[in-house]
């Protein structure tokens, strides 16, 4: 096998769970191959480099094996080898995630607790409806 498509080149390595969703990827401009743009049909040959985005993360990569079928990760594996510079890079992202704030945190507002429920309960008395008054 000398060529492959790209979109199935990228399912076969395991980096969309899809083919249609590295279709897709393709088709949003997240994927290029030697530096250009490609479309879903284009034919990549050992020794191409890639990039795509894979949660908002640019990863590089090197072609060194090609398949059209989905195997194992370890056989996976075996098609393509990552550059130091993207492991570096995608470590960094990865740490730089799990340092930031807890985005929950900053909710100020929000639902009531049960306890807050249970205490503006307290205040209605024996009234049922917040729109009634006696």
């Amino acid at each position: 096998m000398d060529k492959v498509r790209i979109d199935k080149w990228l399912w076969a390595a395991r980096f969309y769970k899809t083919r249609s969703l590295a279709t897709e990827e393709v088709h949003k401009g997240h994927v290029q191959v030697n530096g250009a743009d490609v479309k879903a049909s284009r034919e990549i040959r050992v020794g191409d480099s890639v990039v795509l985005l894979q949660a908002k993360v640019p990863r590089t990569v090197n072609v060194t094996g090609l398949s059209g079928q989905r195997g194992s990760a370890t056989a996976a594996a075996l098609l393509y080898e990552e550059t130091e510079e993207s492991k570096q890079l995608r470590e960094a992202t990865a740490e730089r995630r799990r340092l930031s704030p807890e985005p929950a945190l900053s909710i100020e507002g929000g639902r009531p607790t049960k306890r807050d429920r249970r205490d503006l309960q307290k205040g209605w008395g024996d009234r049922w409806s917040a729109s009634v008054d006696k």
